[in-house]
């Protein structure tokens, strides 16, 4: 049995260790385009504020630890196409020679590739001139490598989203002074905008020039440095000049190597793919950012996380060694660490729900990390979205203090969507509590318990209307 899996990231390594997990006597191969197979994308900014101390600690594990399982690595080697019918998968080696690689089953891990917005200036300058995406190993070598070279005093970041939120932190920590630019009416756009500007104060308050509805337009070379042209939506005309620009402003599946092998697309161009990660095409399976994700709430859409990958890798590898396991589905779970706030969302919020076919209402709750008489206490501002006729919950927002336990509050919001708990079934959840931690009801209840004390009864009634 011959496994290949295309993808040194997520998932294309998770492929390849469930199946050696599972069948040690499976050859398998992993193809990865880079020398750096296994490692922390998500860890990059915090390499780059110098937390982490060096870039081998971003290594899940080392390339060492990944051959010991059995697997075999081919590094800086290039997928180029792939012979469904002959089930072998052309490359081009380290060396520049092609060739190709037999396989009785193929996982295709490759992931995504930064969005390249529309600025002039963008195509024709490059990391030589200080402006950078970031996604990959190799950008953030080009990163430190234009850093240690410049010594940039200045920078500015296009996007606001999650990598734009920890850079801005990352970069304002190594002493630079740092401008935001985001389209969108808010910073971290995927919370409420009343969530948002939390997160948007937090960032001033460390000294970074925030600017919302305001758009990048035009970058170019001066003896200076860098100089930006943008524009507000209002059409105020917006400059800066910096000696450093980062553009952050999301990603797209990468999906040539599939497409030209037959496979269909879906939401966002991402590989359509049922929950075994299977793509249609014989012997082929596929998971991770180039694929389309299953949200238990949402049904097919397009929604790239780390840890989404992780477990669709895990499902390919597994089926293409013949199981029959299902991807359970995503709820979008997500958390971001900005200085001193934390701020973490899972599910849906109203306008999300409303196309899902729900009818989502909200509440927002500020309770206490922890009883308020034992020192430290922080609120946390928390936003429930339920059914208005079921009361069924459907999405959580929580914005609070580094200390406050956001991350795992949030995961036990995502546990109770992913068992399609109402909103009042939550008070019932047996949580801990001592006063330092907690209070008898946690921050997490009391605002269900709010959203219960202003819509449950709507919700009650509609139930009792429909069992009459």
């Amino acid at each position: 049995m011959r496994l290949v899996a295309i993808g040194g990231s997520d998932a294309g390594i998770s492929a390849a260790l469930r199946a050696r997990e599972l069948d040690p006597s499976v050859e398998v191969t992993v193809v990865v385009a880079d020398a750096y197979p296994n490692f922390s994308i998500c860890g990059i900014p915090y390499y780059i504020s110098g937390e982490v101390g060096h870039w081998r600690n971003l290594a899940h594990r080392t390339h060492a630890d990944l051959e010991a399982t059995g697997m075999r690595l081919r590094l800086d080697t290039w997928a180029s196409s792939i012979d469904v019918a002959g089930q072998r998968l052309a490359v081009r080696n380290p060396d520049g020679s092609n060739d190709f690689i037999q396989y009785d089953e193929l996982v295709v891990g490759t992931g995504a590739v930064p969005v390249r917005p529309s600025i002039e200036g963008l195509d024709t300058l490059n990391t030589a001139d200080g402006v950078h995406l970031l996604h990959s190993m190799g950008d953030t070598f080009a990163l430190t490598e234009s850093l240690d070279r410049i010594q940039p005093k200045s920078a500015l970041i296009v996007g606001a989203g999650y990598v734009g939120l920890e850079m801005a932190e990352g970069l304002t920590m190594r002493g630079i002074r740092v401008s935001q630019v985001e389209t969108l009416p808010e910073v971290l756009p995927t919370v409420e905008v009343e969530l948002g500007s939390l997160v948007h104060d937090e960032l001033v308050k460390h000294g970074v020039d925030v600017h919302t509805n305001a758009t990048v337009t035009r970058l170019s070379k001066v003896d200076s440095g860098l100089h930006v042209d943008g524009t507000t939506a209002d059409g105020e005309a917006l400059t800066w000049d910096v000696d450093l620009v980062l553009v952050v402003v999301g990603v797209r599946p990468d999906t040539d190597l599939l497409v030209q092998a037959g496979a269909q697309t879906g939401p966002r161009g991402a590989v359509l793919v049922d929950q075994s990660m299977a793509t249609g095409l014989p012997h082929v399976w596929a998971a991770g950012d180039c694929v389309v994700t299953h949200h238990r709430l949402l049904g097919t859409t397009y929604l790239p996380l780390g840890t989404t990958a992780h477990k669709q890798g895990r499902v390919a590898g597994e089926n293409a060694l013949g199981g029959s396991v299902k991807f359970a589905g995503s709820l979008g779970s997500q958390v971001v660490k900005v200085f001193d706030l934390v701020a973490a969302r899972t599910g849906l919020r109203e306008h999300e729900a409303t196309a899902a076919g729900f009818t989502p209402v909200s509440t927002t709750a500020n309770p206490d990390d922890h009883k308020a008489y034992y020192p430290g206490a922080t609120p946390i501002s928390i936003r429930i979205t339920g059914d208005a006729g079921t009361g069924r919950l459907l999405g959580a927002q929580l914005i609070g203090s580094k200390g406050a336990e956001i991350s795992k509050r949030v995961d036990t919001y995502a546990t109770a969507l992913f068992h399609e708990m109402t909103v009042s079934g939550m008070t019932e959840l047996d949580l801990s509590y001592t006063p330092p931690l907690g209070s008898p009801w946690d921050a997490v209840q009391m605002a269900t318990q709010a959203w219960v004390k202003e819509h449950q009864i709507d919700a009650e009634r509609a139930s009792l209307t429909k069992d009459n």
